[in-house]
């Protein structure tokens, strides 16, 4: 056999034969990815556990109440007595939050004091507890029109007069994209590719240190006749086909079993699964490349895989960040990865849109290329560094 065919099947026997590769390219992200899309099935959290505190004990004071419970995202699991009893509850982790009524709430309304009424919510459980403050604010403002609507229509005014102004302006609110404002359609897209890049750079270093680490990189050398790029490649690209099984059983699980939208084209979002795999491979080459050490490459490449769940502005917009920040969302194909998914399978826009962000896959193609002399002088005196 050529050194390319002996280096490929060595690698394939590598990859059978040891169930770190198994549990690290098939049983984990299996079973991540199933797992979330399975927390995700109902796409928007509802029945948000929360409190009231009701101090006032009136007619309207309960009214509020049962608005407040009737909501789709509210779920008034307890009535506490006292805002510290409310809070202990919260930070106990028993309520998201809790809505509180003042006293003399009614009294001090009717006779124009002005009443505040006050909710607090855990913002460390971000998603439940936005939902939860969106809800309570609503139910403030609906209380507050309520009230002043049934004020005016005592003093006389009919509800035609008073209606436009209280709200002079209509505002109609659509969802470009996701109209359901289904998280799973947004979060299972992007956090199931981010992960798969965190597992695929590490099974990259992972591979390349141990030859450095059990000395087996200058026999690999030789099966290559000395051809760094043929170690590499025929070292590699088991993984690559094995990667590229597991993407594309991830878009079917997502877009056809799952039902997510796909709005765009089937094709170019297949081929951007499909460089956005080799695109990690090569990002993880460079960081071997720059630290030619088993210990050292895997701890960058979790590094950076852990940080882009945050880098690559999955919840938070690059525009928002501090510019020494955002520099480094761009450095990760994941990022791209994201764009052209937000492009194509959501807005279904033309390809030539998202043009760039295929480019930049490129740029990953070619950034090993700028190491790939320093690879094959540690390949072929291998130092190990515990």
């Amino acid at each position: 056999m050529s050194g390319f065919k002996q280096i490929f099947m060595r690698s394939v026997r590598q990859l059978t034969g040891r169930p770190i590769y198994w549990v690290a390219m098939f049983a984990l992200p299996l079973f991540l990815m199933l797992m979330l899309t399975n927390m995700m099935e109902d796409g928007l959290p509802d029945k948000v556990p929360a409190a009231i505190v009701d101090k006032d004990g009136t007619s309207l004071s309960r009214e509020i109440s049962q608005n407040l419970g009737s909501l789709q995202m509210v779920d008034l699991v307890d009535q506490s007595n006292s805002f510290t009893e409310a809070r202990h509850k919260m930070q106990e982790g028993k309520i998201f939050g809790f809505f509180m009524i003042p006293e003399n709430f009614e009294q001090d309304l009717l006779s124009g004091k002005g009443p505040t009424i006050t909710f607090y919510t855990n913002m460390t459980y971000f998603v439940p507890a936005s939902l939860l403050f969106k809800s309570f604010k609503t139910t403030a403002l609906m209380s507050k029109a309520g009230i002043m609507l049934n004020v005016a229509e005592t003093a006389g005014i009919s509800a035609e007069t008073v209606v436009p102004m209280m709200q002079p302006i209509n505002i109609t609110s659509r969802g470009l994209g996701n109209p359901g404002l289904n998280y799973a359609i947004y979060l299972c897209n992007s956090f199931v590719p981010c992960m798969f890049q965190l597992m695929i750079m590490l099974m990259v270093c992972f591979s390349l240190g141990e030859e450095i680490k059990y000395g087996t990189s200058p026999k690999l050398m030789r099966m290559a006749h000395g051809n760094i790029l043929e170690a590499i490649v025929g070292k590699i690209l088991p993984q690559t086909i094995g990667w590229w099984v597991m993407i594309m059983f991830m878009m079917s699980w997502l877009y056809c079993w799952q039902g997510y939208p796909m709005k765009g084209s089937w094709w170019w979002m297949t081929v951007s699964e499909l460089m956005f795999v080799v695109a990690s491979q090569c990002f993880a080459l460079f960081v071997f490349g720059v630290l030619p050490n088993l210990r050292f490459s895997l701890s960058v490449c979790s590094l950076l895989g852990i940080l882009s769940f945050s880098l690559a502005a999955f919840s938070f917009p690059v525009e928002s960040m501090y510019g020494a920040i955002s520099i480094f969302s761009w450095i990760m194909p994941i990022r791209y990865n994201f764009l052209i998914y937000i492009d194509q399978a959501l807005n279904g826009i033309d390809i030539w849109y998202s043009r760039w962000w295929y480019v930049a896959y490129i740029a990953f193609f070619l950034l090993p290329f700028t190491i790939m002399w320093k690879i094959r002088k540690n390949f072929e005196r291998p130092v190990y560094i515990p």
